[in-house]
């Protein structure tokens, strides 16, 4: 199956319903090889009308983000674990969150992301299976299978609460940071004698 094929299979999604209210689904978008992936939540109003992922304030703020980590949406592909806007940007419900994550799981699949950097808590835990809150998992990454999750600030926490904006760039630094330790080569490892 193809990225194009999983899309087709699911814009026409009766599954739950945030079917009656959305205006379509918001898959992804970006580069189908990306080696960065990143996941957020849910689509909001703009995304909603666009069927782009990030694309309102939100996305203006990740766009600035991703450049200061030297990345732009080229590089990178962005979904979200939730594929249609939940009434008046509720958070989603967890049946709404099973019925989306394995659309999420496939999409991981198909792209076979290194690193999926997880936006906020809804995604984080989706992918990681565990209720910790963002604040204490943020910033660090974890061996999830054959890639790494990244745990970042969704944001749009941060357009809404002015004291994450800090924090948010630091996760950004983070990763910055992380993404260059991958790049560097591994220097020889002096081969020993374990049984002699």
């Amino acid at each position: 199956m193809t990225l194009q094929e999983l899309h087709d299979s699911i814009k026409d999604c009766q599954r739950c319903r945030l079917a009656s209210g959305r205006t379509q689904v918001v898959f992804g978008t970006g580069n189908p090889h990306a080696k960065i992936m990143f996941v957020g939540e849910a689509p909001g109003f703009y995304e909603d009308k666009q069927g782009i992922p990030f694309v309102g304030a939100a996305g203006k703020l990740l766009d600035e983000l991703l450049e200061g980590a030297g990345l732009s949406r080229n590089d990178v592909y962005i979904a979200n674990v939730i594929k249609c806007r939940p009434p008046d940007n509720r958070d989603p419900m967890a049946d709404e969150v099973e019925t989306c994550k394995p659309f999420l799981l496939q999409q991981i699949e198909l792209i076979k992301p290194k690193v999926v950097c997880t936006l906020g808590n809804f995604a984080m835990q989706t992918l990681l299976g565990k209720k910790v809150g963002i604040m204490k998992v943020r910033g660090q990454s974890f061996q999830v299978k054959d890639f790494f999750v990244f745990p970042m600030l969704h944001p749009a926490a941060a357009l809404h609460q002015g004291n994450l904006n800090e924090p948010l760039r630091e996760d950004f630094r983070k990763l910055k940071a992380f993404l260059d330790r991958q790049q560097e080569p591994v220097p020889p490892v002096e081969q020993m004698n374990l049984f002699g």
